[in-house]
């Protein structure tokens, strides 16, 4: 399997990508998409590198109303997008302090639009700008009678349905995750501390497959924890902590996210019923889960069982999109009414207040069929995993 989907997409699954996004750039009035961040980039080229980790240089990427998307980059990213199904790619020698791109830029988007025309740009929640606001500013100016607007969220319709290709890759990804969780008993015992518990898991993660992890978050602490996202302390184990572990590690550009949940030693009664609590949620959100119902039937589904009583929670969401990144949309909220359909990668995330300001959490990723949902990662039983 690995050797049939680890090496990116064939061309024709962003000709279909980019063909798509013209055809509803056609309809919203725009003559171009200007793409800046990370996804974006990658989504309609291909172009995969950690080179973004670097805030240095910029990178830009035009979706014409016609054609193949132009890329606008720095000289050191030539040779790898070369590699791509990308034929167009203008650069320049960055950085470069008095004109760091946007000129080339600007005189790309003169040429590929007409002096009226629209040109979209992310402007919703879970997106932004990369590049300096000056450079923004300066670009608006160069553009003459053109105007930067909406991009009428696109690329965000688009990404949120993945190809069967993109779900091959989610699923070998939560593969190795599941894997590595399988072998925690090898890392984490009475004794060991959390940071070390942190490291260690990924290095599992690594051996079982893993390109990288760029998330791992979790925590530890008697009958349960304050929160899921504080940074690893020397703290070490001892029996009555639960210890969580949830990663998002990245197989192929594409992430898993999900945790796993242990007791060290045997769990209370208490810990036992309220993870009882948390796999009947994600189940009866699961269970319901198919083309025709809503991304708030999920979110009602999973709130019956972990708050019956219909307090408010603490928690903003009950899960989430996930694909080439960690978290995207949609969010699995009350007020989110997003139909479900075919392709749709979802995360179901219910969390449980056990008193005394702990909770405990638990997550599995889903993808949306057209008769319901399948698992991607690999359910949790009901009995909790126990550490000795």
């Amino acid at each position: 399997m690995n050797g049939d989907i680890s090496s990116g997409f064939p061309d024709g699954e962003f000709a279909a990508r980019t063909s798509a996004a013209q055809a509803l750039m056609a309809q919203a009035g725009l003559s171009a998409l200007l793409l800046t961040t990370e996804p974006e980039v990658r989504y309609y080229t291909g172009f995969l590198t950690r080179f973004w980790e670097s805030p240095t240089r910029p990178w830009f990427v035009i979706v014409p109303a016609q054609g193949k998307p132009i890329a606008v980059i720095p000289s050191i990213g030539a040779h790898l997008m070369r590699q791509t199904w990308i034929t167009d790619i203008r650069t320049w020698q960055a950085p470069d302090y008095d004109d760091d791109g946007v000129g080339l830029l600007a005189d790309t988007l003169r040429a590929v639009t007409p002096q009226d025309g629209k040109i979209g740009l992310a402007d919703q929640m879970e997106s932004h700008a990369r590049m300096p606001l000056g450079s923004l500013r300066q670009l608006k100016g160069a553009l003459a009678q053109r105007r930067l607007v909406s991009d009428a969220t696109i690329t965000r319709r688009l990404r949120m349905v993945k190809s069967e290709a993109e779900i091959a890759k989610i699923r070998f990804a939560c593969g190795i995750a599941d894997r590595a969780f399988a072998r925690v008993g090898e890392i984490a015992h009475e004794g060991t501390s959390l940071a070390q518990v942190f490291r260690k898991f990924q290095m599992l993660c690594l051996d079982e497959g893993a390109d990288w992890v760029p998330y791992l978050a979790g925590a530890a602490d008697q009958g349960g924890y304050g929160d899921v996202i504080s940074p690893a302390t020397d703290r070490p184990l001892t029996k009555g902590d639960v210890l969580m572990l949830d990663t998002g590690l990245v197989w192929s550009g594409y992430f898993c996210d999900f945790d796993r949940n242990y007791s060290v030693g045997a769990p209370s009664d208490t810990l036992q019923h309220a993870h009882d609590c948390l796999i009947a949620a994600t189940q009866a959100a699961f269970d319901m889960a198919r083309p025709g119902a809503v991304l708030s039937d999920m979110f009602q589904a999973m709130s019956a069982v972990i708050n019956p009583d219909g307090e408010a929670m603490d928690a903003g969401r009950l899960g989430h999109g996930l694909g080439m990144q960690l978290t995207e949309w949609p969010s699995i909220i009350a007020d989110d009414h997003t139909p479900l359909v075919p392709g749709m990668v979802l995360t179901l995330e219910p969390s449980i207040n056990i008193g005394g300001g702990k909770i405990i959490v638990h997550e599995e990723n889903i993808v949306i069929q057209s008769d319901g949902a399948a698992y991607l990662s690999t359910p949790q039983t009901h009995a909790m995993r126990v550490l000795e």
